[in-house]
């Protein structure tokens, strides 16, 4: 196994990168600036320079790859098309190439309540609909998937709530430390039941503990 993760300089993204480390698997960041990025990255991990609104460096990046882990998302911005552009032709590019580079599993990060348009979020240039529409076009796609909704990210990586995951729109609110994300997201590659699966998850402190193969079976398809 050999790991693409776009979005690896991001909270989230970094944390995936670091989890890959941590179980052995050899990892390639896509990153728009290798030197920025070096700071933030362990140092096992690959740098390479592409933009996943750049449909030829995709191409390049997974080449060697056997999967791929996607925590990309616009940056707050004024620009109207951020969204559009980064969540879901961002995310089409990935899948594109993905399905070119023969990557056996994609695993996409996406939000809690994307199927509810008259959500608050999607004042912010509709953010929550594309993300919507690139899950649709990744689970079109023919390949194998895991998408992991997450709730409000937190960054307390000290957090030991237990993990609740739910199938899709069955949760709407709630919170997660960005670290337990991550952890779903790596598990995911490991996890027959987690396979084309849409996957909502949030931390609860009253919730039963369950170990990751209880959580994804515990998930119809």
């Amino acid at each position: 196994m050999k790991a693409l993760v776009a979005g690896a300089t991001g909270e989230t993204g970094s944390r995936i990168a670091s989890q890959l480390v941590k179980r052995g698997v050899p990892v390639k960041a896509l990153v728009r600036d290798a030197a920025a990025a070096r700071e933030k990255l362990p140092i096992e991990v690959e740098l390479f320079e592409g933009d996943v609104t750049d449909r030829a460096s995709l191409q390049r990046a997974v080449a060697d790859c056997t999967v791929l882990l996607s925590a990309t998302g616009a940056r707050p911005s004024l620009d109207p098309t951020g969204p559009y552009q980064v969540d879901y032709e961002g995310t089409k590019n990935l899948v594109d190439a993905a399905k070119a580079g023969n990557i056996e599993h994609f695993v996409m990060v996406s939000s809690l309540c994307v199927s509810k348009f008259f959500h608050p979020l999607n004042l912010f240039f509709l953010i929550l609909y594309w993300k919507k529409q690139a899950e649709e076009y990744l689970q079109g796609s023919g390949l194998t998937y895991t998408i992991v909704r997450p709730g409000g990210l937190k960054s307390d990586d000290q957090d030991d709530r237990p993990l609740v995951m739910a199938p899709a729109d069955t949760l709407f609110e709630g919170n997660v430390p960005r670290l337990k994300v991550a952890e779903t997201c790596v598990e995911a590659l490991y996890q027959p039941a987690a396979r084309n699966k849409v996957l909502e998850i949030i931390a609860q402190q009253d919730a039963a503990e369950k170990n990751f193969q209880q959580l994804f079976e515990g998930v119809a398809p």
